[in-house]
């Protein structure tokens, strides 16, 4: 009996996990990618946009949020100074498993689609110019699933280095582009030739990395001379859950969060 309640648990646990593990399990230094947040004209238009991308929409008091396996985008209504093109996040992207099949229902739900330069791969153009690129990955357990953010940066080196040394990020290459890889997100840097403007404020307005510790990532950050924008506190939008924000040498604004993935 105790044998087969025991495996009853196991059982229970395996099918909970997908809905726990929405967010990937951190690194080393307890980092994960945590979401991406978008200033939106109207909640409502971006809702329908992603809802028939493919995900899934999670209402978490007062945060409006997109679930995609290991990333939330997160909707607020702002006004906004200019898409994500010309900023320092110039766009992210997904997987797909299927891409000929979600090309097909992305253009008959009338999306603005645009076909890439390589086979199984191109971009969404958005609402409030938020650009997204996709990549086909047949191998997925998902039908879709978080892939990059993309970085336009004077340095490519120095902000991989920056990454890698600050949020415990793993150094890789991908064709021509440096990366920082955390569990659930791979950071991408462009060469460019002169700086972008800071994502604050853009429509993309910032990238959010999920922590175990949000007190002793903190401190280590302030440590190597890092400042937030203000103490830790807890988010006047959702209960349980700890923020606080920096931004990185080229101008990408950095939520820092514990407790962002609704309780199951």
């Amino acid at each position: 009996m105790k044998k087969q309640l025991l495996l009853t648990l196991i059982f229970v646990v395996a099918v909970a996990t997908p809905a726990l593990a929405q967010l990937a399990s951190p690194n080393a230094a307890g980092v994960a990618a945590g979401h991406i947040h978008l200033n939106a004209n109207d909640v409502d238009v971006q809702k329908k946009f992603w809802t028939d991308v493919g995900g899934t929409i999670v209402n978490r008091e007062k945060l409006v949020m997109v679930q995609f396996p290991g990333i939330y985008v997160l909707l607020r209504k702002q006004d906004y100074n200019g898409g994500s093109v010309g900023s320092v996040i110039n766009h992210f992207g997904l997987y797909v498993k299927d891409f000929e099949k979600s090309v097909a229902r992305w253009k008959a739900a009338g999306l603005n689609w645009e076909p890439g330069n390589n086979p199984g791969q191109g971009y969404l153009n958005g609402p409030d110019s938020v650009r997204v690129e996709i990549y086909e990955n047949k191998s997925l357990s998902t039908p879709m699933a978080m892939h990059h953010i993309h970085l336009w940066v004077p340095d490519p080196i120095a902000a991989q280095k920056w990454y890698v040394q600050h949020f415990g990020a793993t150094a890789g290459k991908r064709a021509q582009f440096e990366t920082a890889n955390v569990p659930g997100t791979e950071i991408t840097f462009n060469k460019v030739d002169k700086a972008q403007a800071p994502t604050k404020g853009r429509s993309i307005d910032h990238m959010g990395f999920e922590v175990r510790n949000i007190d002793a990532i903190v401190a280590k950050l302030q440590a190597a001379g890092i400042k937030t924008d203000a103490p830790i506190r807890n988010s006047t939008n959702a209960s349980g859950l700890r923020i606080v924000y920096i931004t990185d040498p080229w101008g990408t604004e950095i939520e820092i969060t514990e407790g962002l993935a609704p309780k199951t």
